[in-house]
């Protein structure tokens, strides 16, 4: 298993897909939270308009992270962009809960 960071880029017209989509990404989120450790959306200040999201993942592959990003109910090409990257943790023996 590898450990991948998921970087999203919204165009403004995403919040209303954030809107319409929020309880199916949530129930999606919950479906793979085996996989999709840590999910988030990212602001440019508090109280302001989502701008993209953050994941944490642990999968089996980079292909299954793709699968992953893409079959989210917020994956919308024209209108959100990601970043995949692998990460490996500092202190890998150290535990960390948000």
């Amino acid at each position: 298993m590898a450990r991948w960071v998921v970087i999203f880029d919204d165009e403004p017209e995403m919040m209303a897909i954030r809107r319409e989509r929020e309880p199916l990404h949530l129930a999606y989120l919950e479906r793979h939270a085996d996989e999709i450790l840590i999910a988030g959306g990212l602001r440019e200040a508090p109280g302001a308009a989502f701008v993209g999201g953050l994941w944490v993942m642990e999968v089996a592959s980079r292909d299954r992270a793709v699968h992953l990003i893409e079959q989210d109910p917020y994956y919308e090409p024209r209108l959100r962009r990601y970043r995949l990257l692998t990460w490996g943790k500092a202190f890998a023996d150290r535990q960390v809960s948000l």
